[in-house]
This record gives C-alpha cells, sequence and structure tokens, in this order.
C-alpha cells in the first residue's frame, strides 16, 4: 500500500512537473515571440557609422574642426577606424580582459552565463559574463533601452540580438564596431566614445600607434573609465593581472609583458615616476580636466563652424548632422580673411565693459568670408554667443542709405533735392502726449535747408523723418523685406532712423547691392556637403535660393555714390563720422550708426572686394556710457579690418557709373564744396519715372528680320557669351534675338536654371515672361510672414 501510494505520488509529481516545464515553455515561447517583434534589425550594423565625426573645410580645402555628433542628448566625441588601424596590442588586450573565448563562441559564452547564476544564487553582485558581441547590442542597437533601465526582457533581447548578430557578421567585423563604440569616459564637454578619442584623449596619438602598454591602460578603463582614471595606484594593479593574462593566453611573450610592465608610462593628467623594476613610486593626479584638452579636434573660426552647424541642421535635418554624422562639408571661410576679422578683433579699442562682432562677405556672391562673435582677447576664451549672427541688435543710422536710396529710386529725389532740417512732428497714439517728435543727434539742428547728399554725409535725423515720410513706410518697409530686413511691428516713423534691429551678418548682406549693381544674396556659409563616400548632399550651384534684384544698376550706383560721400565729403573736424574708414588707395563707401543709449555703436562698409559690419555693444544689452560715438569706435575697427583683407589684392575701383548716370556739382552751400554727385539722367529711357528699379527695357526687334513667322518656331533672347537664355544679369549689350525651334528651346535654357520650360500653347504670356531677360515663370509660393518683436527707439549718427 505504502508503495503504491509513493508510485501515484512520483507520477503525480512527475505530471505536475512535466505541466510547469510546458506552461514555462509556452510563456517562454509567448514572450519570445513578443521580444522577437520588438527587436531592432540587427543589420543595422552594416549600415550603423556610430554618429561619426563630421569634418569642416574652408573654402581652401584646409580643415576648420569637426562637428560633434551626440548619443541621446549627450555630445560624443568619436572617430570611425577599421580594425587594421588599431594596434594588435590593443585588440589582443580588450579581447582577453573582456571576452577570453570571443572566437569559440557563437555571441552567448555559457561559462560567462552561468558565473553570473552562480553569484546570483550566492546574492552576490552580478559581475562580467557579457561578450564582446553583447556588449557591442548593448551601446549600439539597444542603446536606449539600456539608458532607460535594465531589465530581465532586455537582456533576453540583448542575448537574442547577439545569436543573430553573431550569425550574420564576421568576428573581425564585431571587433571592429565593439571598440568603435565602447564608452571610455568623460572628455569635458563631450563623452568620450571608440577608441580613436580614447588614444586621442590619454595619450595624444592614433590607434595604429599605441603600444602595448598603453593598450593595457587604455583596456583597463573599460570596466569603469570615470572612476579608474583618477585612481592611477589601482590602475597599475589591473594593468599587472591583465598583462599576465595576455601572456596566459599566447597574446604576448612574458619579455614583452616585462618591458611594458617597466616602460614609463604617462597618462594625461598624471605626474608619475617609477622605479627600474616598474614599480610605482609615486603618483599625483595634477590636471583632472587634461583629457578633455585633445578630446575634440580644435575648431577654427569657431563663430563660423557654430553657423555652419545650423545651416546644416536646417537643410539636411537634425537627424543626419547629429545622428549619421560622418559629412564633409565643404564651407565659404577664407582662412586669410578670417584671420583678418580675427586680428581686427584682438587689437581693437572698444569701450569698457563691451564687446563687438565683425563680419567679411563677399557682395558679388552672398559668401560669408570670415567672422568673429566677440571680442577676443590673448589668453582669454570668449564666450560661445556669436553676436554676428546671433545677436539682434538696433542698426542706428546704418539704416538711412537703404532710405535715402529707395527715396532716389521712386524718381521723385535726387541727390540734389532740398529738405528742411528744422523741427517737425506726427500724430502718433502710442508715443508719449500723442505725438512723435524726433531731433537731430545731441539735439543740434542748422535750422536751414540742405541736400540729401549732405543730410546723410551729417546723419541728420530731421531731414530722414521728412524723406521717410513722403517716399511712405509701405513702400520702404517693402524694401526692407527685400533686403531681409523686415522691421519691427509698431515701429512707424522710428525705423526711419534705425528702430531695426538685425544683426552684422544680415547688414553686410543689406548693404552688398551697393557694389555688386544691385542683387541681393542670401548670406551663405556652405558650398557643398558629401558623406565619407562622396555621395553629395548638397551643393549650392543647385541651390533654389536664387539672388533677387533690390535695385536697378542706376539706383544702386546713386546709393553707393552717397555711402563713398559719407566716407569721404566730410572728415571728423568738419562733423562727419566715418573719416577713420577711409583706406589709401582704394575707394570706400559706408555709414556708421548709434541707437538710442547709446546701447549699439555699428559701421557698414564696402569695398570693390568685399563687404563687411562690424558692431560693438554690451553682451547683455543696456547703455554704454554717455559721450560715446559710433565713429570713434566702430570705423577703425572696420579700417583694420579691410585693410589686412585686402592686402596683396590689387587695387581697383568700383567701374564706370551704368548708362542712364550722369554727375552734376553740388550748389556750394553749407560744408560741402566742390563736390559731383551721381544722378539719374531724365532722357535716359524714362529715367525719372518709378519704372527704374527694373532692368533697363532691351531693344525692340522686329520679327522680320528673324525669318518670319513660322509654328514651328519661337524667339528667345539670348545671351550672346553662352548661347543660352539671357537672364537678369546679362548684360543688355550681350542680348540678340533669335528664332529657334521650340523643340530646342530646352537646349537654350540657362544652364542654372531649374524652373521647367512651359508650354507656350497653354500660356503665352508665361513663355513671353519667361523668354525676357530675367523673366520666370510666376511664383506662387505664399510670402512668409516676419517676425514681430516689440517695439524699439530711434537712432543717433
Amino acid at each position: 500500500m505504502v508503495l503504491r501510494a509513493l508510485v501515484r505520488f512520483l507520477k503525480f509529481l512527475g505530471a505536475l512537473v512535466l505541466a510547469a516545464l510546458l506552461a514555462g515553455v509556452g510563456v517562454a515561447a509567448t514572450y519570445g515571440t513578443q521580444w522577437a517583434r520588438d527587436l531592432p534589425d540587427f543589420r543595422e550594423l552594416d549600415t550603423l557609422n556610430l554618429g561619426a565625426t563630421t569634418r569642416v573645410y574652408a573654402r581652401d580645402n584646409s580643415p576648420l574642426g569637426t562637428l560633434v555628433p551626440k548619443v541621446g542628448d549627450q555630445s560624443v566625441s568619436r572617430t570611425l577606424v577599421k580594425l587594421d588601424e588599431i594596434s594588435p596590442y590593443m585588440t589582443a588586450a580588450i579581447i582577453t580582459n573582456e571576452d577570453r573565448r570571443f572566437f569559440e563562441h557563437y555571441g552567448l559564452d555559457p561559462y560567462g552565463i552561468a558565473r553570473q547564476f552562480r553569484r546570483l544564487s550566492q546574492k552576490e553582485d552580478v559581475q562580467g559574463g557579457s561578450t564582446l558581441t553583447n556588449q557591442l547590442v548593448r551601446n549600439t542597437l539597444l542603446y536606449d533601452e539600456y539608458r532607460l533601465a535594465r531589465t530581465p526582457d532586455r537582456k533576453i533581447k540583448e542575448w537574442m540580438l547577439s545569436v543573430q548578430v553573431e550569425r550574420a557578421f564576421t568576428k573581425e567585423e564585431i571587433l571592429q564596431d565593439y571598440l568603435n563604440a565602447i564608452y571610455w569616459g568623460d572628455g569635458g564637454p563631450v563623452e568620450l566614445y571608440g577608441i580613436y578619442a580614447a588614444s586621442q584623449a590619454y595619450f595624444g596619438t592614433t590607434p595604429r600607434d599605441l603600444d602595448l602598454a598603453q593598450s593595457v591602460y587604455l583596456t583597463t578603463l573599460v570596466p569603469s573609465p570615470r572612476g579608474r582614471y583618477t585612481n592611477y595606484a589601482d590602475q597599475r594593479g589591473y594593468m599587472k593581472s591583465l598583462l599576465g593574462r595576455m601572456v596566459q593566453d599566447g597574446w604576448i611573450t612574458q619579455a614583452q609583458a616585462d618591458a611594458a610592465w617597466k616602460e614609463d608610462l604617462h597618462p594625461r593628467g598624471w605626474q608619475v615616476a617609477y622605479d627600474q623594476s616598474g614599480k610605482l613610486t609615486s603618483a599625483k593626479l595634477t590636471d583632472p580636466t587634461a583629457i578633455y584638452q585633445k578630446a575634440v579636434t580644435t575648431v577654427r573660426a569657431p563663430y563660423f563652424v557654430q553657423q555652419v552647424e545650423q545651416e546644416l541642421v536646417r537643410r539636411l535635418g537634425h537627424e543626419k548632422v547629429y545622428s549619421s554624422g560622418g559629412l564633409r562639408v565643404y564651407t565659404t571661410l577664407d582662412p586669410k580673411l578670417q584671420t583678418a576679422a580675427e586680428q581686427a578683433s584682438l587689437r581693437a579699442r572698444i569701450p569698457y565693459n563691451t564687446t563687438l562682432a565683425a563680419v567679411i562677405s563677399d557682395p558679388y556672391t552672398g559668401e560669408v568670408l570670415g567672422m568673429v562673435g566677440q571680442k577676443l582677447r590673448s589668453g582669454v576664451k570668449a564666450p560661445e554667443w556669436n553676436n554676428a549672427a546671433q545677436g539682434q541688435r538696433q542698426i542706428g543710422s546704418t539704416i538711412k542709405p537703404l532710405l535715402y536710396t529707395t527715396a532716389l529710386s521712386t524718381g521723385k529725389f535726387t541727390q540734389l533735392s532740398m529738405r528742411d532740417d528744422k523741427p517737425i512732428s506726427f500724430p502718433c497714439p502710442t508715443c508719449k502726449e500723442g505725438v512723435y517728435a524726433p531731433k537731430d543727434f545731441e539735439g543740434e539742428m542748422t535750422y536751414r535747408s540742405m541736400t540729401l547728399r549732405e543730410a546723410l554725409d551729417r546723419s541728420l535725423n530731421l531731414p530722414t523723418v521728412r524723406i521717410a515720410d513722403e517716399v511712405g513706410l509701405p513702400t520702404f518697409f517693402g524694401k526692407l523685406n527685400e533686403l531681409g530686413l523686415p522691421p519691427n511691428d509698431g515701429t512707424g516713423l522710428a525705423a526711419a532712423l534705425g528702430a531695426v534691429e538685425t544683426t552684422p551678418v544680415k547688414m553686410a548682406a543689406a548693404y552688398a547691392p551697393f557694389a555688386n549693381g544691385g542683387i541681393y544674396h542670401t548670406p551663405r556659409y556652405i558650398t557643398r556637403v558629401t558623406t565619407a563616400r562622396g555621395e553629395v548632399l548638397y551643393d549650392s550651384a543647385n541651390d533654389v535660393e536664387r539672388p533677387h534684384r533690390v535695385w536697378s544698376p542706376q539706383v544702386a550706383y546713386l546709393g553707393l555714390d552717397m555711402i563713398q560721400g559719407v566716407v569721404n565729403d566730410l572728415g571728423t573736424r568738419q562733423g562727419g563720422f566715418s573719416e577713420p574708414a577711409r583706406i589709401e588707395g582704394w575707394p570706400v563707401g559706408g555709414k556708421t550708426g548709434t541707437s538710442n543709449g547709446p546701447k549699439d555703436l555699428w559701421f557698414v562698409g564696402v569695398n570693390p572686394y568685399y563687404v563687411g559690419a562690424v558692431w560693438i555693444g554690451i553682451q547683455q544689452g543696456g547703455d554704454m556710457a554717455t559721450n560715446i560715438y559710433s565713429g570713434v569706435w566702430a570705423p577703425p575697427i572696420w579700417h583694420d579690418m579691410m585693410v589686412s583683407a585686402l592686402s596683396g589684392k590689387t587695387p581697383r575701383t568700383f567701374g564706370p557709373p551704368p548708362p542712364g548716370v550722369i554727375t552734376a556739382p553740388l550748389p556750394p552751400v553749407g560744408p560741402l564744396q566742390n563736390i559731383q554727385v551721381a544722378l539719374l539722367d531724365p532722357t535716359y529711357q524714362n529715367a525719372a519715372d518709378t519704372a527704374i528699379e527694373r532692368l533697363p527695357e532691351r531693344p525692340q526687334y522686329q520679327e522680320v528680320g528673324l525669318g518670319g513667322s513660322d509654328p514651328e518656331t519661337t524667339v528667345i533672347y539670348v545671351d550672346k557669351n553662352t548661347g543660352r537664355m539671357a537672364t537678369e544679369f546679362t548684360s543688355p549689350d550681350d542680348i540678340a534675338p533669335r528664332r529657334v525651334y521650340r523643340s530646342q528651346l530646352e537646349d537654350y535654357a540657362p544652364s542654372d536654371n531649374l524652373t521647367p520650360l512651359p508650354d507656350e500653347t497653354a500660356d503665352p504670356d508665361a513663355v513671353k515672361a519667361f523668354n525676357q531677360p530675367g523673366g520666370s515663370l510666376p511664383d506662387t509660393t505664399p510670402p512668409t510672414a516676419p517676425a514681430s518683436p516689440t517695439k524699439t527707439g530711434g537712432s543717433g549718427q
């Protein structure tokens, strides 16, 4: 009876265990299926570049530095290297220390797993057991999951992915990816990932040149880089143990291990000493930040590279720049001109407690050639804030040439037009006492009428607001929008005196049309972007952002003539502000600006090669000391910068005036004597008409001289220099009519014209517009609403 009961009990127990096992298998299968569905695609390792470094180059292909990629929200320093670019000592040390059976297992090490379960059963901390493959999966495919939580199902996913990776990749590929992915410590502003960053940070060398002692040191950092770096005495113990195990595994000989132990090893930041046997006799961490200094490639022109980074994100997206990385970025920066801007900043004298910004651009392309975002001081790290491109500042009287040129473009004004320099007021519901009553700088008035030329030369406010009122704010604000300077909401007539905020980069772009014949170019930093393999992601030659005409060549020349007068007509003792900007042997035009307070000091100017802007002010905003004038501070810095930029250049002029411009003497009234000014020729193609802002109309041709009408053909106007359709940049003298077969129209399209050719039969007017010089199909893109900054005050000089 007892035996029979025991048998029944054993059968019941067996059935219960079997049922439990089956249930366990079912649960495991259920969860396994769920985990498998949630697994990342292991094939991503084929294209994984681990946030490879993006390299930035100047226009002469010299390196400017790197853009640091990110892992999660943390910036990382990582440059990918191939396995044959890594010291064999390094690979041997890693395998011995992290995964001695790496070449024997298939992603999971049963010995390591058993050791973990044994330690768990003994209520000890789990240590080790992870293979190199496990660690690679953890640091790449499962990085986000590990960052958020460490859970049992995450470990199962890691094992499943490891098996898949081992089945699909060679051991060499896994080892290479591991060495590029592993974390090697805190490099200060960035985290150090990969053997290249570690080699540079700790020893200032490349992975290929690591010797045995250096390789062992870096390897023993891996389990806890932050803690072990700061305790070199303990680190020596780990190194001794690893050298012994490498001898056991046959990677090195005992003689090599002894030599490595006795090596005079000096990790960055440590002052150490050894005896003849290799025993550490002293160790002092003299500079805990030493590894920071080489963690990231030094960036030349950091303020410029900062803007390159922002433009890259705008064009290619955050993911492509920060997560993918590995790009090659070719920029507009000219190293010589960058040096000119930096040296001018270093030498600049500026008021107490202020900083500055300076920029040099090419007026004919919009390319930014040099940029400084702060006042530089030798041996002092400048703030990262970039005043040249980030700081929105009131532009003061630098806006006046834009207003005066707008006035000339209407045909209702000339430089000889007279306006009063006398008190005036305007109704203003939002102003104090309901009246806007501007004053001249420091309240000085001449109480007489004067020419526009003199009013601009002396930067007088009262004639200026009269001109703005006559031109009309809608006309003036429309022109400011075309020039990339949208006025602040609610500014009113104060905008004419500089109550508009923008950056030095944009001010330089707004002055460029004076030098280039009336064309506005959007500021540009990048010419080309490729992947590491050479795939072109962006080429400025194919950019859809095209320059546009803001002044006719005639009006642009009138504006240029006026700003040259600002610099040259009056010296400082005669009441001028821009004399310090003059450059011997070179024509120069420009204008100072001082905002109320004063808060901002400006000079923006052009010469036949470059356009540039200088701003001076307090970083956080606020008033400077009284009795500070723009003309004393900003023009000398601009002059210093441009003299260096023009060094070695052949002097040249801005060129002769275009057809339709004549000269006439100013009336001999006031301080301006014996001065010739540019005027529109009233007999030249209705120059007094408001249409002068457009290109001069090309000559009218009769089709009878072109072979007569033929439905299979049409007449187009070509640029005789290129043989293709003329554009707005074609000189009128080079335009010629040609009758061509409609089937050939594609062959005559401008090489850089991305607009598809229209079907003439569908819209004859569209084709006619397209065939005009500079013509294009109607733009149906809705206008972008301007930003709405708060209302600000007027300006001074």
